[in-house]
């Protein structure tokens, strides 16, 4: 590296020296283009985030730690995640600070750094911060991905006292994005013990389905968890069964999602006819046509599905 003179290249750029923010992100800019070794530029603009006080700065550094992924912009974004004693100084305003801790937490997940991942699972299981930030965590978790996140972020979902539903469909969104199988049983749990729950709890549902399709593993324990999702009493859930089970390899499946056709949502009856094509081909179209046991609306749907891929077909068509 360089010998850089931190100080200058701050005054040089009006670090703390402007009102207007936006002074200081053109310099940044220019500096940017003038130094020949982008390890230069990492540094001063670690330590510019380390020492400015402007909300405008500090927010167009994010952009650029981002956009770098360094190791070395690890340490002082993690110093601001956990609010050492110099950002609240820097910082006074509550909801500020709070939307600082925020970015650095998704900018920690750009990175995808390792090291990262200790000081977010603080801030995660640490009930007394704001949910906001514990979102923020529980999602960069899961963007990078250390499976030594998965059994803190399973426990988010176990622990009954946890009050932010939203949560813990963030930590099960996050289990998907890692895709570790030890996951599973955990994820499971969240269908078993909710199947009958409507409301707000519809959305860990879907979440908890959505990551155990990510998960992709195959067995006897989600194959009958998805079988009874199908029973659930929101759409949408029903619908993400649907996908979820279209993407395992199971011979069971395509039985399982005929019975779908029968649905009493026309949107769950055309997801069921979407993913029994896209396993069995056209042929299965014809057979649901020729089934005189099926809903009226049913029929309609496949016929609408055949007279858009033959569209589709005679689009393709080059002309003579």
């Amino acid at each position: 590296m360089a010998d850089l003179n931190f100080e200058q290249l701050a005054k040089d750029c009006l670090i703390n020296r402007t009102d207007d923010g936006n002074q200081s992100v053109v310099l940044i800019d220019k500096l940017e283009e003038e130094m020949l070794r982008k390890e230069d530029f990492i540094a001063t603009i670690n330590y510019f985030f380390e020492i400015s006080n402007d909300y405008k700065v500090v927010s167009y550094l994010f952009k650029k730690m981002s956009k770098y992924k360094s190791s070395t912009s690890v340490a002082p974004l993690v110093d601001t995640l956990v609010l050492k004693e110099k950002y609240k100084v820097k910082f006074k305003d509550e909801d500020v600070r709070m939307c600082i801790r925020v970015n650095a937490a998704k900018t920690l997940a750009n990175i995808k750094d390792n090291s990262a991942v200790n000081p977010l699972l603080y801030c995660l299981n640490n009930k007394g911060e704001n949910y906001k930030l514990r979102l923020a965590c529980a999602e960069a978790l899961g963007k990078i991905g250390d499976k030594y996140a998965v059994l803190p972020l399973s426990e988010v979902l176990k622990d009954e006292s946890e009050s932010s539903v939203y949560l813990k469909e963030s930590a099960a969104f996050a289990l998907g994005m890692i895709g570790d199988a030890k996951a599973v049983d955990t994820l499971v749990n969240v269908l078993e013990t909710g199947r009958e729950l409507m409301d707000k709890f519809t959305f860990l549902k879907e979440r908890a389905i959505e990551a155990l399709s990510r998960i992709n593993t195959s067995s006897d324990k989600v194959f009958h968890a998805l079988e009874k999702s199908l029973k659930d009493q929101s759409v949408q859930v029903r619908i993400n069964a649907i996908e979820a089970l279209s993407n395992l390899d199971d011979d069971r499946v395509s039985k399982l999602l005929y019975t779908c056709l029968n649905d009493k949502s026309p949107e769950v009856a055309r997801n069921a006819i979407i993913a029994l094509f896209n396993i069995s081909g056209e042929q299965v179209l014809n057979d649901i046509l020729n089934d005189n046991t099926l809903p009226e609306y049913t029929i309609r749907l496949v016929k609408e599905i055949i007279e858009e891929i033959e569209s589709n077909d005679y689009d393709d068509t080059d002309e003579l």
